[in-house]
């Protein structure tokens, strides 16, 4: 009996470690493609995009694409997108770590009515692995990337990856 369990749960184990071994296996996981996906070669080929950067505001104060807006993902508020971008055939892109919470952003701007919403492919982690360039909180090109969690950090496989941990958040906010 004790080997069944210990077999089962090492088959779990496995299982749930080589899961996430790649964007593209994972992006197949968590997404249903309700949202078409851009790819890094289009994007820059898309004259002036709105980038949306749909992550915590800490994951963005790290690092994320030149000119991007952060919109987050559990405070996000349509409204803040209809003020600033109120064409809703304009070309916007979602962006987040790999590309689930900005599919879920997506989702939302397209109900709205937006008919023009992508969400980049292998989000900003794809964008720094093929060795583009991210800006930080102070628009000056930085190699940081807040990689949001130890397990999602193996899918970065280029940058210096940053952590933040929600008592360093805390202790920064009271200094």
């Amino acid at each position: 009996m004790r080997f069944l369990l210990a077999a089962f749960f090492t088959v779990c184990f496995l299982n749930f470690s080589f899961a996430q071994s790649t964007i593209e296996k994972t992006l197949r996981k968590f997404n249903n493609n309700s949202v078409k996906y851009i790819y890094l070669n289009e994007l820059k080929e898309t004259e002036n995009p709105i980038l949306l950067d749909t992550r915590k505001k800490e994951e963005y104060n790290v690092s994320h694409l030149k000119d991007a807006f952060w919109v987050g993902h559990k405070n996000f508020e349509l409204d803040s997108v209809l003020k600033y971008y109120p064409n809703k055939n304009a070309d916007i892109v979602v962006y987040c770590s790999i590309g689930v919470r900005s599919e879920n952003i997506g989702e939302k701007l397209l109900d709205a009515g937006y008919t023009n919403v992508k969400n980049l492919y292998g989000g900003i982690f794809e964008w720094i692995n093929q060795g583009n360039v991210v800006y930080n909180n102070e628009n000056n090109e930085t190699e940081k990337v807040h990689a949001f969690s130890k397990h999602w950090g193996k899918l970065l496989t280029n940058g210096d990856k940053i952590y933040t941990s929600k008592s360093k958040e805390l202790e920064k906010q009271r200094n």
